[in-house]
């Protein structure tokens, strides 16, 4: 299994990021996944407009993602939230790939993340992100709030020090193998 996988962020220091790769090691080592961990940043692209891709077309950094996302078996995404929404880095890309496929995550099983410094874990960007779901195919199997990111995840070990929240990830992820 071919498995793709992000933060919807674009901060070099993004926790989700952090989270997202450790849930893709996670994945290898109990299923023998192989997981591709890409970052954003490598997709970033002028802000949509109609005039923008009228002038231009899609952006080859676009159709990339969007070939990348074809490619996988299965995704594994983290959401950041900023000001209780998704990132704008995210909803850009989202926004250009629509333009390619509306479904652009081209119903491929997703397990769905999110996780802050906080006590909301990022809840409010995890419920845009399954709210949103059905309306451009993902088939979202699982999905995980990890607040407090920084109490329960040892970032120079590169594991999570919480057994319940590994356990709950490590439930999570199976569901992509049935």
């Amino acid at each position: 299994m071919n498995v793709l996988a992000f933060a919807a962020s674009n901060s070099s220091k993004s926790i989700n990021k952090t989270l997202v790769t450790y849930a893709g090691q996670l994945l290898t080592a109990n299923t023998g996944a192989q997981v591709e961990v890409i970052d954003l940043n490598d997709y970033e692209v002028a802000i949509y407009s109609i005039d923008r891709e009228e002038n231009g077309g899609i952006p080859d950094k676009v159709q990339e993602l969007h070939g990348k996302i074809g490619a996988a078996d299965a995704l594994i995404i983290s959401f950041a939230e900023h000001n209780g929404n998704l990132t704008v880095a995210y909803k850009n890309l989202a926004d250009w790939m629509s333009r390619i496929d509306r479904h652009f995550y081209q119903n491929k099983p997703c397990i769905l993340l999110s996780t802050s410094p906080g006590g909301g874990g990022g809840r409010n960007a995890l419920n845009l992100a399954l709210g949103s779901a059905p309306h451009i195919g993902m088939d979202v199997k699982a999905s995980l709030i990890v607040p407090r990111f920084g109490s329960i995840f040892d970032k120079e070990s590169g594991q999570m020090t919480d057994e319940e929240t590994k356990a709950k990830l490590s439930k999570a992820l199976k569901t992509l193998i049935n």
